[in-house]
């Protein structure tokens, strides 16, 4: 019994070290992997969903860079369109490659913006300048006031993300410890999984516990993400 155990946690292991996380299943059905080699499909499956992650924090950093380039640029004589431009042609490819496709006047193109994740200065941006489009002075001030504001506010997220990442970390270990609990009473004889299968009491046992494992983790992640939101 106890090796017949042991095979199926070895499979189960390998089955999840290798088997695509559940949001990459959620990508895939989304945007169908092209024809070509698993590894390579899973690998850019993998890149998309970091990509997917890290885009907000990309734009933060960017709307940052964008102010204080435009305030050097309108420091040093420039119209505003002309410091919009030059400052965001030289950020993140992605991101200057949709602040430059404006189909409108650039504030109300960053207000289009600044709805996706990650560029809500893009609306503070845009109030700035026309407020002081006729002051290019004043403008540049304000600038460099407004991408301080926000790199103080990017530097006191990242600390708080810091901060939560112990108690996410062991929400998770606790998740894990009726695992070994059950590999423990396995190899005490006890055969736990013969009576959580085959058992009502068993049975309920196990619906409770993995429906209360599940729901802490849920709570804790939301606790976490709320918490996130507020910085």
């Amino acid at each position: 019994m106890i090796a017949t155990l042991a095979v199926l946690c070895t499979a189960a292991a390998v089955w999840m070290l290798l088997a695509p996380a559940p949001a990459l299943r959620r990508l895939g059905r989304l945007a169908p992997p092209p024809p070509g080699d698993p590894l390579r499909i899973l690998r850019t499956r993998r890149e998309a969903l970091r990509e997917r992650r890290t885009r907000p924090r990309r734009w933060r950093m960017s709307v940052i860079e964008l102010c204080d380039a435009m305030a050097a640029e309108l420091s040093a004589g420039r119209t505003p369109d002309e410091a919009f431009t030059a400052a965001a042609s030289v950020l993140d490819p992605h991101v200057s490659e949709e602040l430059l496709h404006i189909p409108r006047p650039p504030p109300d193109h960053l207000d289009e913006l600044a709805t996706q994740p990650g560029a809500e200065g893009l609306r503070l941006l845009a109030a700035c300048w026309r407020i002081g489009a006729e002051r290019g002075g004043t403008f540049a001030t304000v600038l460099d006031g407004l991408a301080g504001a926000l790199r103080d506010e990017e530097a006191q997220r990242q600390d708080v993300s810091v901060q939560l990442a112990g108690p996410r970390a062991t929400a998770r270990l606790l998740a894990a410890l009726p695992l070994l609990g059950l590999a423990m009473a396995a190899a005490l004889g006890a055969h736990p999984v013969s009576f959580l299968c085959t058992t009502l009491p068993g049975l309920a046992c196990l619906i409770t516990g993995v429906t209360l494992n599940l729901l802490g983790l849920y709570w804790t992640r939301r606790l976490a993400n709320s918490a996130e939101s507020l910085h």
